[in-house]
């Protein structure tokens, strides 16, 4: 789960500044030019990124994120952010045209050609060759959904009968699957669009080789009436039940997450609702 990105934290009721329509626009070289104001984008004990006049700075204590999140973008033949500079802990990136996709808890604006441009968008990036780094192992997966379902009832943070029956749902999800090169997390916040053009992706430190169902549960999370368009674009079949099995299962696993980093899933929209509205 990443927010180090910043477009989670301004859909919940954040200043959003400039921050959901562009990212910056670099002066010659890569130089920060006429800054006439600083803003905290997002800020954590993980992980910032501020708007530093028309320059973007992620701040990461991992600095192996980092690393992630350089290469892929390399990697990906999809449109991203350009990296200005890099000097640990700062990577400075270069705005994106447009405006984001979309954010959880609001309904997207965005129209069915749209969404069936960013499908067939991600399906570019599912068909290029792997990373050469791993992803997450099944047994990760299930190891994880387990240990966050047990706090989920330890805690009484929500009913016994939603945990154990999303679990139930969020279970099929675990079986074998054929590795692709996938974003990770892949919110709605994180696609930025012009019109019917991608204009760039952002935040790709958990890019790697997973399931790519999962990079479409996460885009439709909270958006499941825009799924059929995303889809027709994606241009290959796609299992619905097992979209909706990670829906559970990112919901499950992340609510302690961003709980703990001063988010709220329980607003209109978002994860708890998502848990709620799958039966």
């Amino acid at each position: 789960m990443s927010a180090c990105a910043g477009e989670r934290v301004l859909s919940h009721g954040g200043s959003t500044g400039d921050a959901t329509t562009r990212w910056g626009h670099p002066g010659p070289s890569g130089t920060m030019t006429d800054v006439d104001h600083v803003e905290v984008v997002v800020a954590h004990q993980d992980c910032a990124t501020l708007q530093v006049g028309d320059v973007f700075l992620k701040i990461d204590g991992d600095q192996k994120r980092t690393s992630v999140e350089v290469e892929a973008m390399r990697l990906a033949p999809i449109p991203t952010p350009k990296v200005l500079w890099r000097k640990p802990p700062v990577l400075a990136l270069a705005a994106l045209g447009g405006t984001a996709l979309g954010h959880l808890g609001q309904p997207s604006t965005a129209s069915p050609t749209t969404w069936a441009a960013v499908g067939a968008a991600v399906r570019r990036l599912h068909d290029a060759p792997l990373p050469p780094w791993p992803g997450r192992s099944l047994d990760e997966t299930a190891s994880r959904l387990d240990k966050e379902c047990t706090w989920l009832l330890a805690n009484d943070v929500l009913p016994a009968d939603l945990v154990t029956r999303n679990r139930r749902l969020a279970e099929t999800a675990l079986r074998p699957w054929t590795p692709m090169f996938t974003h990770g997390d892949l919110q709605v916040d994180h696609v930025f669009v012009d019109g019917d053009e991608i204009t760039g992706v952002v935040d790709w430190t958990e890019a790697g080789q997973d399931d790519p169902l999962f990079d479409l549960a996460i885009l439709t999370l909270g958006h499941r009436e825009h799924l059929s368009d995303l889809v027709a674009g994606y241009g290959r079949d796609v299992d619905l039940d097992l979209i909706r099995a990670w829906w559970s299962l990112r919901c499950l696993t992340a609510v302690r997450w961003l709980t703990e980093h001063g988010f709220d899933p329980s607003q209109p929209g978002c994860e708890v609702d998502v848990l709620r509205s799958q039966f």
